[in-house]
């Protein structure tokens, strides 16, 4: 019977990326014995999480598909965070984000992308907590210090002294932003988003941090009118009944 981290550590190589494998190629890839890996894969597709295609190699099944959706209904705010979304990543013409916590990870549960942005989509879904807007958010509006720092660039927050800073920065304006510290050349701007009421009764409650991610360069052109815009959709998506 697989164990829960094995069947863990298979479900998380598929990706955008890479959405299928062989049992050569995922046995080389987690360093096992290809009639190991071919056991998981087997174990998997019987259990309904994986699919086999005509070519023999393995996809995620619809299964997982349902599992989010499942997930995603049980939280009352999600869909409007949705269409909002969709909104930013129109209106600001980049891509537009939704991260959450995850006990102590920050994840990217929502990305869309204009086509007209200047960056790719990114694929990363943990996303480094100190070195993005969203975990700082997140972490100061839940009260929570890191355990790590990560050093992604030379402009990566790197000690708690820099971090409490930081966070000090963030309640006293609302909003924050990463300038080359998660991804040289890029920016992300989040700010809170507020779910009035949640499944816990609790009101006017940080439930996710929303923002949108481009070129540095492009940021700090227009970083007035970008900051304030992106204030302006989601305060105005908080305020609708």
């Amino acid at each position: 019977m697989l164990s829960l981290q094995k069947a863990a550590n298979i479900l998380g190589a598929f990706s955008a990326e890479q959405p299928e494998w062989g049992v050569r190629a995922l046995a080389a890839h987690l360093g096992v014995p290809r009639a190991t890996a071919h056991a998981y894969l087997a174990g998997l597709t019987e259990a309904g999480f994986l699919r086999r295609t005509p070519a023999g190699k393995y996809r995620l099944s619809w299964h997982i598909a349902e599992m989010g959706a499942q997930l995603t209904s049980s939280l009352p705010w999600f869909q409007e965070a949705r269409a909002l979304i969709t909104r930013l990543a129109l209106d600001v013409r980049a891509v537009a984000f939704l991260c959450i916590l995850e006990g102590d990870e920050v994840v990217a549960a929502i990305r869309e992308r204009h086509p007209d942005a200047d960056i790719d989509l990114p694929l990363d879904i943990y996303l480094p907590t100190t070195a993005t807007a969203s975990g700082k958010i997140l972490y100061a509006h839940a009260d929570m210090t890191p355990r790590t720092f990560a050093a992604c660039t030379p402009s990566s927050i790197t000690s708690l002294d820099e971090w409490r800073t930081e966070v000090a920065k963030v309640k006293r304006l609302g909003y924050a932003y990463s300038i080359e510290e998660w991804v040289p050349g890029q920016c992300t701007l989040g700010v809170p988003y507020h779910a009035l009421h949640t499944a816990h009764g609790d009101t006017d409650t940080v439930v996710a941090a929303i923002g949108v991610q481009m070129s540095a360069q492009r940021y700090l052109r227009e970083e007035r009118h970008i900051r304030e815009r992106v204030v302006q959709i989601v305060r105005e998506a908080e305020a609708l009944p």
